[in-house]
């Protein structure tokens, strides 16, 4: 399907006049460019709210005003692109009523260019190749080849735009710390946030007798059986839709956990109860400047650190009750 992407710049005072003149004509699904939604975000927030703040967010404070649809390249399309062209050369003709006085539109400019729905859909995949995590453990998307030598372990993964491939570092600092700690068809693992199911499957091939992924979220536990049957690991892998520390009757040797510094901090409160045997609990997702406080809360629960690997401003800990 193509369709027509149609941007639209005007001034602070006229972005939301437009957008209701845009939605009368049966025009919906904006994305906006708008400077207010910055100065409101950073102005509300408290810098304890996240873990990470990426730097090109801060170019938002000097954007221009606009906003971003879509029209199909239909019949019916058509024919509303041509009243959208007529509506802004009449908008830009001259001034129109708002509750606080009239909005001038003389400056309104409008672009657009015509793109494919499977552009989309497909552009990202060029950016997903394999990509060796450890020294055992190969990540791969589908519609790749890789011949795996005898040590290598591949995982298949068909993530969509939904979520990620699993070569984040907060990933493969996990892995590295489960081809550590596993004893082969000794140990069973709990997953916790399964996400796609990346970790729960690089276990159970570093040879973890079972595993149970565990997620909140129920689309999550949907992608993590669709890559769990992928890679034919549904025996040994079970997947549940729910929170761990709100009463779920599961124990394993290993816990692992790629969440955030603060959900790592809080779940350590409630993770014991759910380790037994040699009662490992392996965590990432932790800013490296975060690192001491997560320390330090693990070890209010009882834990001995074992390991702390670092990547980019990343870290995961390993930890023992």
């Amino acid at each position: 399907m193509q369709y027509n992407e149609v941007k639209i710049h005007t001034t602070q005072e006229g972005i939301d006049l437009l957008t209701c003149i845009l939605m009368d004509m049966g025009i919906a699904g904006f994305v906006f460019d708008d400077a207010r939604d910055f100065k409101e975000l950073f102005n509300k927030r408290n810098p304890h709210d996240w873990d990470y703040i990426d730097e090109s967010l801060y170019e938002l404070e000097n954007l221009s005003p606009g906003v971003t649809f879509y029209i199909e390249a239909s019949e019916e399309g058509n024919r509303l692109f041509k009243c959208l062209q007529e509506k802004i050369e009449e908008l830009k003709a001259g001034t129109e009523d708002d509750s606080d006085g009239t909005v001038d539109f003389s400056h309104l400019e409008m672009n657009w260019r015509l793109v494919d729905d499977a552009d989309w859909k497909n552009k990202w995949k060029e950016y997903f190749k394999p990509a060796k995590l450890t020294d055992r453990i190969v990540i791969k998307p589908t519609w790749e080849e890789y011949e795996a030598s005898e040590e290598e372990r591949v995982i298949e993964i068909d993530p969509g735009m939904a979520f990620g491939t699993g070569t984040h570092p907060t990933t493969y600092l996990c892995i590295q710390l489960l081809e550590k700690y596993i004893e082969k068809e000794k140990d069973s693992v709990i997953d916790v946030g399964c996400g796609s199911g990346i970790l729960s499957i690089a276990a159970v091939l570093l040879g973890a007798s079972d595993v149970i992924a565990v997620d909140i979220d129920p689309v999550a536990v949907d992608v993590s059986k669709d890559n769990i049957e992928m890679n034919h690991l549904s025996s040994k892998i079970r997947v549940m839709e729910g929170d761990l520390t709100k009463g779920l009757d599961v124990k394993a040797d290993i816990a692992v956990a790629n969440l955030m510094a603060d959900l790592i901090i809080s779940l350590s409160k409630d993770i014991s109860a759910h380790l037994r045997g040699k009662g490992i609990y392996i965590s990432s997702g932790i800013l490296i400047e975060k690192k001491e406080q997560v320390v330090y809360a693990m070890k209010e629960c009882g834990f001995q650190i074992l390991d702390i690997l670092e990547e980019e401003e990343w870290c995961a800990i390993a930890a023992q009750l």
